[in-house]
């Protein structure tokens, strides 16, 4: 779902610029914060990290769906603090299907303000939380001052459900379709114990990897038949050739019996596929790809940030997938380019549906932060509330026009991280590209599948046929067959 990981960039010399030229790389200290090179993980010798202990919680359903609750735990004491212990974080699942993505909670270290709670997550109580992993150890993190902005006004109480936003018969059938579709607490917790079992094995080889679940796993934006993304992060005296580590890994776990189909692909980015044996659960596992942490924690506040992201991200993939133009593999869209697309959106109209999270709390998206942190920090961004109150149904049908008529291909680039349009320039990266959308972190163009101008027509053409049938007839089945897609969903699990 990520683009290959490349040197974060620093802040440029000239800030004055649209696309200001980047320093040299520069390599991070993992452990020690200062800066020797790109996103490395270098250390002062090996460093064996205990393997993550998996505890779910008797029952899975919790409250709120957008801002993690102040925490009554104590911290450890100091007599008790191990520098190799692992937090473990709490996913929490909504109560209810349709009010929000799984929040993903770690608690703040002492130095950090408390997270902050939206008026909707304040009216409500947590009732329990499953335990889960997902590959974060406990660490540390020296920060700069952060400052805590006031809190929003609260959203209007018949708004804080998702069908407020479902009163319209397209709107409902958006609903539908998202409730059946959208990922279960008992998914994640299956892929959750896979890559603890994974972590495990992998450290008897590499005593310093830690294993990540990324992607639409655990940004909330997945469905029942999405696959897993998993990110290994080696340390060590040197980078790691991921051919040579995924190749040492593919004979390992031929040898597991709850592996199965393991295929080296040797990409731009190599990753290792497999499946969990006698399921149709399949798993991309990538070296070092960390940008794809963090991109998923972005993706995740954004998420969290209104009810209506997940099911407009959900319908919006459903329907280019059927429409055959959802495959970067051939030469059409990437999920990860279609996410940022309906972010660009929602953010660009007259009332903005969201903000720009990188531009308005720089402090907890920091491209240069410990990748261990990423999932609190991001949590500490907080709520928006939106005077931009349509109906899902609208906002869809708004999405396809302006693709289909508003928005300029040639002269344009998609900017989350702006949360606008910025003029195409001559660049290298935006030259003689048909489609730009711009990586929030790394900024370089998370499109450039797209560089066959008969698929480049086909996807124009695509958004412009289903707009003029969406808009006509407001009925998500003229463009989707609703039914077929909810039953096969419910197969494949």
């Amino acid at each position: 779902m990520f683009p290959r990981s490349a040197a974060p960039r620093g802040r440029p010399a000239n800030s004055n610029g649209l696309y200001p030229p980047l320093s040299a790389p520069r390599y991070y200290e993992y452990n020690h914060q200062t800066w020797t090179g790109v996103d490395s993980f270098y250390t002062h010798g090996p460093e064996r990290l205990p393997p993550y202990e998996w505890k779910p919680s008797s029952t899975t359903t919790v409250g709120p769906p957008r801002m993690p609750a102040v925490t009554n735990s104590r911290k450890r004491q100091n007599e008790q603090y191990s520098p190799h212990a692992v937090k473990r974080q709490r996913i929490d699942f909504p109560p209810h299907p349709s009010t929000g993505p799984p929040c993903i909670r770690a608690h703040p270290p002492p130095h950090l303000p408390p997270p902050c709670r939206s008026a909707q997550a304040v009216a409500e109580s947590s009732t329990s939380s499953l335990s889960v992993g997902g590959g974060f150890a406990n660490r540390s993190y020296s920060s700069s001052h952060f400052q805590v902005r006031p809190q929003v006004p609260a959203v209007p109480e018949s708004h804080n459900t998702l069908q407020a936003y479902a009163k319209d018969k397209l709107s409902a059938q958006m609903v539908e379709l998202f409730e059946a579709c959208q990922q279960q607490p008992s998914d994640l917790e299956r892929k959750e114990m896979c890559r603890t079992r994974l972590q495990q094995e992998i450290q008897r080889i590499f005593a310093t990897a830690r294993l990540y679940l990324t992607g639409s796993s655990m940004s909330g934006l997945g469905c029942r038949s999405s696959d897993a993304d998993l990110c290994l992060v080696i340390r060590g005296n040197k980078r790691p050739d991921p051919i040579r580590v995924l190749s040492h890994l593919q004979k390992h776990f031929r040898t597991l019996s709850y592996v199965g189909k393991v295929q080296l692909i040797r990409a731009k980015v190599p990753i290792l596929r497999f499946t969990e044996k006698d399921s149709d659960l399949e798993f991309d596992l990538n070296i070092n790809n960390t940008v794809g942490i963090r991109n998923t924690f972005l993706l995740k506040s954004y998420a969290c940030a209104d009810l209506r992201i997940r099911p407009m991200i959900l319908v919006i993939k459903k329907w280019a997938k059927h429409h055959q133009i959802n495959d970067a593999s051939k030469g059409t869209l990437s999920s990860y380019t279609l996410v940022l697309m309906v972010l660009h959106y929602l953010q660009t109209l007259k009332d903005p549906v969201l903000p720009s999270l990188q531009r308005d709390y720089p402090e907890y998206f920091n491209p240069f932060m410990d990748i261990d942190v990423v999932p609190e920090r991001s949590e500490l961004a907080p709520p928006y509330i939106s005077r931009n109150q349509s109906f899902l149904g609208e906002l869809l049908v708004g999405f396809l026009r302006y693709y289909a008529r508003d928005f300029r291909w040639d002269k344009q680039v998609i900017s989350v991280r702006e949360a606008r349009a910025l003029p195409k320039t001559n660049s290298q990266e935006w030259r003689n590209k048909y489609i730009c959308v711009e990586e929030p972190f790394e900024r370089n163009n998370v499109a450039r599948a797209v560089h066959e101008k008969i698929k480049f027509n086909t996807i124009k053409a695509q958004f412009a046929e289903s707009f003029r049938i969406l808009r006509d007839r407001k009925d998500l089945n003229s463009i989707l067959p609703v039914q077929s897609i909810i039953n096969r969903e419910s197969f494949r699990r």
